[in-house]
């Protein structure tokens, strides 16, 4: 590379992920595939428009991949139409709200600090100005049911007109068949923001929303999916439905798609059908179970008192007084990088909140099983009851350095 200054900082931050463990559950690593994709030569082309009705000339190839990945995604999530196209998470949420409502109609989604995400209609972003949120809680917080009972009296009266399923940081599986239930008896359509989690449904480790009515299902390409960073927006069955997305994510909302993304996504979706990848699933749910025993059995409060997912949300400050702020920084100088998260109902600042939440996608990918993963846990808990010991800290460092060496990052999984 003849920039020396980008290349010292990419190979700094290739050395920080070869040395460290990721916990972050909206990352991972992807495979050398994915990443020769996302670099190749699809970057110089244009492409806006959609394969056999591009607005530019030269489409031959970037057409073929598109179809591509739009096949291989239908295939993987059981479902007749995709929108390949978006360029991240929130961006297909927001194209598909203005596909489908009118502004000033009712969206109803997750509350934020109960796990919802902030495109679910927190007040801080531009699309609260625009469309109307309510939101549904957590009935029990040690358990993580949702107040189903309670959802269905505010849609009964409030008449959303798209009720959302999904979430950025809740540990337990939702109850789709009733989200659907609710949604007929309100007419509003039932759309599932699956960013976090599909990969554990493309892997058939958790239900996938369609097998229970769903309309529309939102994700992005990365997480546990294990692909570039992108958005997808799939459709069940419905034509009209799959039409007025299209149109929405372009020209409506953004222009050109990223046609090297889509090409990384066309192989990530590739893997993601294989067997191996159906293993992945499955072993990503029980590293997080077992990470989560370690701390339950440490007494140290999980909200929704476990997990069912690739996610552990842990309320460090009520149990041990540390602050997510304090554990997710002395955990980034032992080498185990998480992010500091709010809480249900948490008397704390979003800067410095009561919890973290950590993930074991990234570390599934490297091979680490239970027994690893349970290993981790316990140096956690640790760090985090000595966080002003500089001996332990080493103590920890160096092992989880010998770890991420034991298990180092793969350049192909299948």
């Amino acid at each position: 590379m003849r920039d020396k200054l980008v290349e010292k900082l990419i190979k700094g931050e290739e050395k920080r992920q070869r040395e460290g463990l990721e916990l972050i559950p909206s990352e991972n690593y992807v495979s050398e595939d994915v990443l020769k994709a996302n670099g190749s030569v699809f970057t110089n082309k244009y492409s806006e428009g959609y394969p056999g009705r591009r607005y530019y000339g030269g489409q031959e190839f970037t057409d073929q991949v598109e179809r591509l990945a739009i096949e291989r995604a239908c295939k993987l999530f059981k479902c007749k139409f995709a929108n390949v196209q978006p360029h991240a998470g929130a961006p297909a949420n927001v194209a598909t709200y203005f596909a489908l409502m009118e502004p000033g109609d009712t969206i109803m989604g997750m509350d934020l600090s109960h796990g919802g995400h902030l495109t679910h209609g927190h007040p801080v972003t531009y699309i609260s100005k625009i469309f109307r949120f309510i939101r549904y809680k957590m009935k029990n917080i040690e358990t993580g049911e949702i107040d189903y009972d309670e959802m269905l009296r505010v849609a009964m009266a409030e008449k959303p007109k798209i009720i959302m399923a999904g979430f950025s940081a809740y540990t337990r599986e939702l109850d789709y068949a009733k989200f659907s239930e609710i949604a007929k008896k309100v007419g509003a359509l039932a759309i599932a923001d699956m960013a976090h989690i599909a990969g554990l449904i493309a892997g058939k480790a958790v239900k996938n929303p369609f097998d229970y009515g769903f309309d529309v299902i939102l994700t992005t390409t990365h997480k546990t999916l294990r692909g570039p960073r992108g958005g997808l927006i799939l459709t069940r069955d419905s034509e009209e439905i799959a039409k007025k997305i299209d149109k929405s994510v372009f020209p409506g909302f953004q222009g050109g798609p990223i046609m090297n993304t889509i090409a990384a996504k066309a192989i990530c979706f590739g893997e993601a059908l294989t067997p191996a990848f159906k293993k992945y699933a499955e072993q990503i749910i029980k590293n997080s179970r077992s990470m989560a025993k370690v701390f339950l059995n440490n007494k140290i409060r999980l909200i929704g008192g476990g997990t069912d997912n690739h996610c552990v949300l842990a309320d460090i400050f009520g149990s041990l007084g540390v602050t997510g702020k304090e554990g997710q920084t002395v955990l980034d100088e032992v080498g185990i990088t998480l992010n500091m998260n709010m809480i249900a109902d948490d008397p704390r600042k979003p800067m410095d909140p009561s919890g973290i939440r950590f993930g074991t996608p990234a570390i599934t990918t490297r091979g680490f099983r239970e027994k690893e993963c349970k290993r981790v846990a316990e140096l956690m808990i640790l760090t985090l009851k000595n966080k002003d010991n500089k001996k332990v800290k080493d103590s920890v460092h160096k092992e989880i350095k010998a770890l991420a060496k034991k298990f180092p990052i793969p350049k192909k999984f299948v």
